[in-house]
């Protein structure tokens, strides 16, 4: 009897183990019905330059899944606490070759492209793994609301800008698939595990 209780116990471990390495991350933010059609959330066209002085478009990332960020070089206060935090996430996924990574400034008056790659090059990144963005500084506050943060203006603010400090999952569709408080090291574990269960999706589709 004692033999079947562990062949039944074992059983629904392991059955629960292969549910848990199969879980499919959701969709996140509202849906649009079009024609008849559901079509979830996603990151609208863009098109930024980053550090190196090249275009960097959803189209260009459309073979990756990337984590991103919005932040700027003079902030004092959150940044670096997101920073540190990117960081180790880049350090977990830095061989991984369908991993990409954007960071937008939200200051692009002064964080320009020189700006941008001396602070990543200081950071010690690939800069062909991190791309930080600039552009024009409507398209980045509108960008920042179709990835659920907050970048705007601020003069009560340190430094004259507000904004969120959430670390976002993006899929190859564009889709938003996973977030993390990035001023919360706690968060992180979860948020790693759920950019390789991405991976694991991408990899298990025929």
């Amino acid at each position: 009897m004692s033999r079947i209780i562990l062949f039944v116990v074992a059983s629904l471990l392991l059955f629960t183990a292969c549910k848990e390495e199969s879980r499919i991350l959701p969709k996140y933010g509202f849906e649009d019905v079009v024609d008849g059609d559901t079509l979830n959330h996603k990151i609208p066209p863009f098109e930024f330059i980053n550090q190196d002085s090249q275009l960097v478009s959803n189209e260009s990332l459309s073979d990756f899944i990337y984590v991103s960020d919005f932040f700027f070089i003079h902030c004092p206060t959150i940044c670096p606490k997101v920073k540190k935090q990117m960081l180790k996430i880049y350090d977990k996924y830095e061989d991984e070759s369908m991993v990409k990574f954007v960071s937008h400034t939200i200051d692009p008056k002064r964080d320009d492209v020189s700006a941008l790659k001396d602070f990543s090059t200081k950071l010690g990144v690939d800069h062909d793994k991190w791309y930080f963005l600039t552009g024009e500084k409507d398209e980045i506050y509108d960008i920042a609301d179709d990835y659920f943060n907050i970048a705007i203006e601020d003069e009560t603010a340190p430094e004259g800008f507000d904004h969120s400090g959430k670390i976002i999952l993006t899929d190859k569709e564009g889709h938003i698939r996973a977030f993390c408080e990035g001023t919360d090291p706690e968060t992180i574990p979860q948020f790693i595990k759920d950019v390789s269960t991405l991976i694991d999706e991408y990899r298990q589709t025929p």
